[in-house]
């Protein structure tokens, strides 16, 4: 939903395509360099950046965007089996350092979702300079605890067993045309308390066409495996991360990432945690106060002139 005849967001964006060294390519948008700051973003699993085109498009006034796709996810490649979170984390740096050339001198903020923010983290604990700011949104930031259970059940070959990975497994994939499926997800599960324009962008990017309808560019199983494996040394590497963050959590969200909330200040000394209204998603819930909190919160160097 464009409203008003106005250009989608994807309209003001160029494709970009980079040839990881694992034998795929994984896929994003761009907003044409301008000079301005740009923002970083990689979105939850089960989605694309241009998902959440409502929010991006308020940020879009003031800041360039750089919109990445992980492997299996929007226009990326399948790629074979899920490489993991920290050999996920390595190729958006990757990718960031192939185009990042296109925004020097210039600064970078580093935003995610969801898996999307645990990638920001990671990706800002591997490299002390690649963003000059983060900011996670409800990041799945797992407790220490539930970590060593997830790994042992990656031991055991059980990690599909989590609920959310059987969840994942089970999701539905395939529609006879976007307004079924658009009908069928309104206010179920993950999508309740959506505005119908960021649905409309979940139907319009995060399915493809197909001979005999739409089908998800994320195939149920690739969002099961990650559900069902964890980051390796995820704390640690939150430990070195030294530029400033903020994390906005929802307050209906999953009670673990309450919890990484709690725990984060004690690790990360120049983290900021602000609770947001709604859940998981809660930028899809009310993507202007999520877009206007993100700016409110960005150092005025950061912002256009």
């Amino acid at each position: 939903m464009t409203g008003s005849g106005s250009p989608s967001l994807r309209d003001q964006l160029v494709p970009w395509e980079h040839h990881t060294g694992d034998g795929f390519a994984v896929r994003g948008w761009h907003s044409p360099p301008s000079g301005r700051p740009v923002i970083h973003f990689i979105h939850g699993n089960g989605m694309c950046g241009l998902v959440y085109e409502a929010m991006l498009s308020r940020l879009a006034r003031d800041y360039d965007l750089f919109l990445s796709d992980v492997q299996g996810h929007g226009n990326s490649d399948h790629g074979g089996a899920f490489r993991g979170w920290n050999r996920t984390a390595e190729i958006c740096l990757d990718a960031w350092q192939q185009f990042a050339p296109l925004w020097k001198g210039v600064p970078v903020v580093g935003m995610g979702h969801s898996f999307g923010g645990v990638m920001i983290a990671l990706m800002m604990g591997q490299r002390a300079d690649i963003f000059d700011q983060g900011v996670l949104l409800d990041p799945v930031l797992f407790p220490p605890a539930m970590l060593r259970s997830m790994a042992l059940l990656q031991l055991l070959g059980l990690s599909r067993r989590t609920p959310m990975a059987r969840q994942a497994a089970r999701r539905r994939d395939h529609w006879p045309d976007r307004d079924s499926a658009f009908k069928g997800l309104r206010g179920r599960g993950i999508f309740r308390g959506w505005q119908d324009r960021c649905l409309q962008s979940y139907v319009t990017h995060a399915l493809r066409d197909d001979t005999d309808g739409v089908t998800l560019r994320c195939r149920p199983e690739r969002e099961a495996e990650i559900f069902g494996s964890s980051p390796r040394r995820l704390w640690g590497t939150l430990g070195r991360v030294s530029a400033p963050v903020l994390m906005l959590h929802g307050a209906d969200s999953y009670p673990f990432v309450s919890d990484a909330a709690r725990r984060l200040p004690g690790v990360m000394p120049g983290i900021a945690v602000e609770r947001m209204p709604g859940g998981h998603c809660f930028m899809q819930q009310d993507p202007e106060s999520a877009a206007e909190r993100v700016l409110a919160a960005l150092p005025s160097r950061h912002r256009a002139a």
